[in-house]
């Protein structure tokens, strides 16, 4: 589990273990179920309530969380095809996607790690994660590659030029709608999604199915997902995009260099 390596002192250590081939045992297909927390219009409150729930997840329930979000990703029809995926490493009882990494790896996907962009605020670089990145953590104790190297262009993919993200969720709802930490940083890295013209990756919200809410309050800046996927099943937005603006086959990425 990444939770080991993230409570290092600060030095920098290196991505091979998160390449290492890890095995996904068959485990129960359902999840615990929760009932979802109620409507509430001060996503404050509702963050808290969402975070305090996904951190009384013990190590073990984690774990199995984690098995049942990459046999559900892995089996995502529109996700096969993907070449360039970009992913997060999980903090704060976040669900965790890294199983996929090493499997995504042996399929020829290029995965990428979201950066906090120097002197820009809360905006993201993504950049590409390899078994010989160093990772250090950011201001938020987030491991990710380390500033120096990123700032390489070479390094890094234009958002628009990935085929797929997987974004933590704080919340979620029946409906597709989305609740983030709050920072802004993947709406402001994102928002040419809402423009909902050319190409643009398809984007997937992640979360523990305990993170439902009855229905979340939305705000105009928030980014349109394609899907919610959690270990407990899947939500198709209300809202979903039409295919032709939605899909985005990899040949972005050729044209940005990829």
């Amino acid at each position: 589990m990444l939770s080991r390596h993230s409570r290092r002192a600060r030095r920098p250590f290196t991505a091979s273990f998160l390449f290492t081939p890890s095995p996904l045992p068959l485990v129960a297909d359902h999840a615990p179920v929760l009932a979802p927390l109620p409507f509430d219009a001060d996503r404050r409150l509702l963050r808290q309530r969402l975070r305090a729930r996904r951190r009384s997840l013990g190590t073990q329930a984690q774990r199995i969380a984690a098995r049942r979000l990459a046999r559900r990703l892995l089996a995502e029809p529109r996700l096969r095809h993907v070449r360039h995926l970009a992913l997060y490493l999980p903090s704060d009882g976040e669900i965790d996607p890294t199983p996929l990494i090493a499997l995504l790896a042996r399929r020829g996907v290029r995965i990428y790690l979201p950066v906090l962009r120097p002197l820009v605020e809360n905006r993201l670089w993504f950049v590409r994660l390899t078994p010989r990145t160093r990772l250090a953590p950011n201001r938020f104790n987030i491991p990710e590659p380390q500033t120096r190297a990123s700032a390489h262009p070479a390094r890094r993919l234009p958002a628009w030029a990935l085929g797929a993200v997987l974004l933590p969720l704080v919340g979620f709802d029946a409906r597709g709608e989305r609740l983030g930490m709050g920072g802004g940083f993947y709406d402001r890295s994102l928002g040419f999604v809402r423009r909902n013209v050319g190409r643009r990756p398809r984007l997937y919200g992640i979360a523990h199915a305990l993170q439902e809410v009855e229905r979340l309050p939305v705000a105009p800046w928030d980014v349109p997902l394609d899907a919610v996927v959690s270990d407990a099943g899947r939500v198709v937005p209300s809202h979903r995009m039409k295919p032709k603006t939605a899909r985005n086959d990899d040949r972005n990425a050729e044209r940005a260099g990829g």
